[in-house]
């Protein structure tokens, strides 16, 4: 061999061993590489994608077998009927939160500890959403030695648990900003384009919100959440008592502000039924105005809901709370919130505030939610209270039983100055008299039952006649109207609400000679030729002169007339 040959072969040799050991190192992590895909199947790529992975190329169910000191099991059913119908089996197509639940991030679901009775390992949610149990959890209930025992475990289990790869792992991201839109449409859609207030009725102002509505009582504030992409932007200011352009009424009343935001106080308290928000300062306190302003309104708004509603009292009367709570509590089953002195952010998914309100002492069924009427509201009444008579008793049907006659008794203004002959005329009718006085202080209940059990009722002009609500359908309700052109109201305030009630309804208007104005003012006076002049002078005047300082002296014989049609309304 030539000198100059030996050095070019040893440079050969070395060249040739570097290729191989190259080829080598190639083909190892060739084989390496193809046995970890192999071992770790698809799953092992799914983690590499970050979140990433479209949701119809990620997994639809992933089922983990592991016995507990025994070889692998066998391979797991695949298909995704059978999976469903096996409870250890985690579906990832269901949303393993509770129903209605939507929080900002879905949970992630890890393995939990081998179950030696089952030999299968479960998937559960975590319970705070950190990827791992709590000591409470690992603990259990099993009394103190299987809890030493589950605790020596688990250190080991901690070492197998895993999170899991499913859909939401995946699209995280792309599902929050999926959830957080399905929300804001969601509140979106309930709405639509409906303003969150109608004040287009001449008696009442109402705002209904539904969607994600939060009420802070603190600022006066209800806000009605929207979408980001909203181009809402709504603010009204609203009392929430129905005597819309009584100004001095209404100047008791607190002012709430309702108005749509896309920022808001957190909630702090979570409601699933409806709320309604409503005040009771006003002029609550006349039995009238408790019934027009606040009792009639509130059932006409509420009892939709059968009792699965809120309520939120702005100017508390917790008095009134008292008396009336029989129709509170048949109307909502939970207590009111004094909203005043609340200082919560409650939040609920559909808000009124306001109630509906119409004429005097009625309800419009054709505007009342649901078509209500005074018939539904007088039914009401009488379930509210439990009263036993749905209708009078028919004259004669029981031989011995007198149709009944209550007198509503006055004390100060408007009374009867001859009582006593009144009730002499009525039972030689037929009619057996009972005499009582309706007042703020009466108590409600027991009236309304004595009120039940007459076939007829009378009384002057006022608030006591309010107490027709409780009569039997087909009772007759008598109005005695005082001197001074006062017909109009009188009817309006009792007679069309007794006549929708299903009640017979009879108006007698006294004359001259009845009213006891004709020993304050001379026969040739004015105010006996022409009344209706002195109206122009406002309802202060009206009120004081015609209402306040008049007494009635009824004409038993002109009367009588309207008791026999009374009667005449009992028979068949």
């Amino acid at each position: 061999m030539k000198s100059g040959e030996r050095p070019k072969l040893v440079r050969g040799l070395r060249q040739e061993s570097r290729r191989f050991r190259l080829l080598v190192i190639v083909v190892g992590f060739f084989l390496v590489s193809l046995t970890f895909v192999v071992i770790s199947k698809p799953d092992a790529i799914l983690f590499s994608l970050n979140g990433k992975l479209p949701v119809d190329q990620a997994p639809t169910s992933i089922l983990i077998q592991q016995k507990v000191n025994s070889p692998p099991a066998t391979t797991a059913k695949t298909s995704t009927d059978a999976l469903r119908g096996d409870p250890r089996v985690v579906d990832d197509e269901a949303d393993p939160r509770p129903q209605g639940f939507k929080g900002e991030e879905e949970e992630s679901r890890v393995l939990s500890e081998p179950d030696p009775t089952s030999g299968m390992t479960e998937l559960t949610p975590n319970k705070d959403g950190s990827g791992r149990k709590s000591d409470e959890d690992k603990l259990g209930g099993g009394g103190d030695g299987e809890g030493k025992r589950r605790e020596e475990r688990g250190h080991e289990a901690d070492k197998h648990k895993v999170t899991l790869p499913t859909v939401s792992n995946y699209t995280i991201h792309d599902t929050e900003d999926t959830e957080t839109a399905k929300k804001d449409d969601t509140s979106y859609d309930q709405q639509g384009s409906k303003p969150l207030c109608d004040f287009s009725n001449f008696r009442a102002n109402v705002c209904e919100m539904r969607g994600d509505v939060r009420v802070h009582p603190n600022a006066t504030e209800i806000m009605f959440m929207e979408p980001g992409h909203s181009q809402r932007d709504e603010l009204w200011k609203i009392k929430p008592y129905p005597r819309k352009g009584d100004e001095f009424c209404l100047s008791h009343i607190t002012e709430l502000t309702v108005k749509s935001s896309k920022v808001a106080p957190e909630c702090t308290k979570y409601h699933d039924m409806p709320a309604v928000i409503f005040s009771l300062t006003g002029y609550t306190g006349n039995l009238f105005h408790d019934f027009t302003d606040v009792m009639v309104p509130l059932f006409t708004t509420a009892s939709e809901f059968n009792g699965e509603v809120q309520f939120l009292i702005t100017d508390m009367a917790l008095w009134w709370t008292i008396k009336y709570h029989t129709v509170l509590q048949k109307l909502s089953k939970y207590p009111v919130i004094d909203f005043s002195k609340d200082d919560q952010v409650h939040c609920f998914k559909h808000v009124i505030v306001g109630l509906h309100a119409y004429m005097e002492f009625t309800i419009d069924s054709s505007k009342a939610p649901h078509n209500y009427s005074m018939v539904d509201f007088n039914r009401f009444m009488r379930g509210a209270y439990s009263l036993g008579r749905d209708t009078v008793t028919v004259l004669g049907e029981y031989p011995k039983v007198k149709p009944r006659l209550l007198i509503i008794k006055r004390h100060r203004t408007r009374m009867f100055l001859n009582l006593d002959e009144i009730v002499v005329m009525a039972e030689e009718l037929g009619f057996e008299v009972v005499i009582d006085e309706a007042n703020v202080s009466s108590d409600i209940s027991k009236f309304a039952r004595l009120v039940n059990t007459v076939d007829v009722m009378m009384g002057v002009h006022g608030a006591g006649l309010t107490n027709c609500v409780f009569l039997p359908q087909n009772a007759t309700l008598i109005q005695i109207v005082p001197w001074g052109g006062l017909e109009w109201v009188s009817r309006t305030d009792f007679g069309n609400p007794a006549e929708l009630m299903g009640l017979h309804y009879k108006q007698y208007s006294i004359g001259v000679d009845e009213s006891s104005l004709t020993e304050q003012y001379p026969r040739d006076h004015e105010i006996f030729k022409n009344p209706i002049a002195f109206h122009k002078n406002g309802f202060d005047f009206i009120r004081q002169t015609f209402m306040d300082k008049q007494n009635v002296k009824l004409d038993c014989k002109r009367f009588r007339p309207i008791l026999l049609e009374a009667l005449d309304n009992l028979n068949p």
